[in-house]
């Protein structure tokens, strides 16, 4: 189960951390993703973290401008986000893969087997 947490409404250039946190997984053995959607879009992926951290990989939009990490004796993946902009706007999801993933598959939704419920950011310009 996944619990995914720290949205709001923020204004354009302010931060925002999201978290994810894990349970009733063997969470050091997941690799996890950021996903968000808008009403009518696809569901797109922000970013994913492998399991040991040694792979991060983001989607263009946030290079630069999001990080993800995490804390696996916290079983808890992060997600910061700086110079948020009006088109971050979306609700974000945390999702789990049992396994690696890489450059160019790590953003397929299809992949990931568990997710979370989402948290609303919303940033106004």
């Amino acid at each position: 189960q996944l619990q995914a947490s720290g949205g709001g409404l923020v204004r354009a250039g302010e931060s925002l951390t999201l978290s994810c946190a894990a349970s009733n997984l063997t969470f050091v053995d997941y690799t996890i993703g950021w996903f968000r959607q808008v009403p009518g879009k696809e569901r797109e992926g922000v970013s994913y973290i492998s399991r040991r951290a040694d792979s991060t990989f983001y989607a263009d939009s946030v290079k630069g401008r999001f990080t993800i990490s995490r804390d696996n004796a916290k079983r808890t993946v992060y997600l910061e986000m700086n110079s948020l902009k009006p088109e971050d706007t979306a609700v974000y999801f945390c999702a789990a893969y049992l396994g690696y993933l890489n450059g160019r598959n790590w953003h397929r939704r299809l992949n990931y087997g568990y997710w979370g419920q989402g948290t609303q950011v919303t940033v106004s310009s």
